[in-house]
């Protein structure tokens, strides 16, 4: 009967876990670690776009990855002055360590002068990123 009872309860917190774990994969949120981290073109290999940037880094393997360039490019295809730059994160290391990076996909959202405002982790929903692409201006 316990063995049953702690059955039941490691069945109920994992599925408690994964609730949570997709609800938060993929909102576009405000960091407080962000506040002040800047990047220039120089760091990112593109050009800044004139109003946002959208910069998403990768890994080679990761399914959601592609899904989120598709997503990311069709938001920039759309909205003037947003670009969309995606950096493999095994490539730049140093730079995924300084924004602590820790899963692919990862989406920055940038204003125009190269400062963090908003972050994803995950696969990002349109309407998110565009939401997020209005507070960055």
């Amino acid at each position: 009967m316990a063995g049953l009872l702690v059955c039941v309860a490691v069945l109920a917190a994992a599925s408690a876990y994964g609730v949570l774990h997709k609800r938060r994969s993929g909102r576009v949120r405000v960091r407080g670690r962000d506040d002040g981290k800047r990047l220039g073109a120089d760091r990112l290999g593109g050009e800044l776009g004139e109003r946002a940037t959208l910069v998403q880094f990768s890994s080679a393997f990761c399914a959601p990855c592609r899904a989120t360039r598709r997503v990311l490019g069709e938001v920039a295809g759309v909205v003037p002055g947003v670009t969309h730059i995606e950096i493999d994160a095994e490539a730049h290391l140093d730079l995924v360590r300084e924004l602590d990076i820790l899963k692919t996909p990862t989406v920055l959202v940038l204003d125009a002068d190269g400062h963090i405002v908003r972050r994803a982790t995950g696969l990002p929903r349109k309407a998110d990123v565009i939401a997020a692409l209005g507070e960055a201006v």
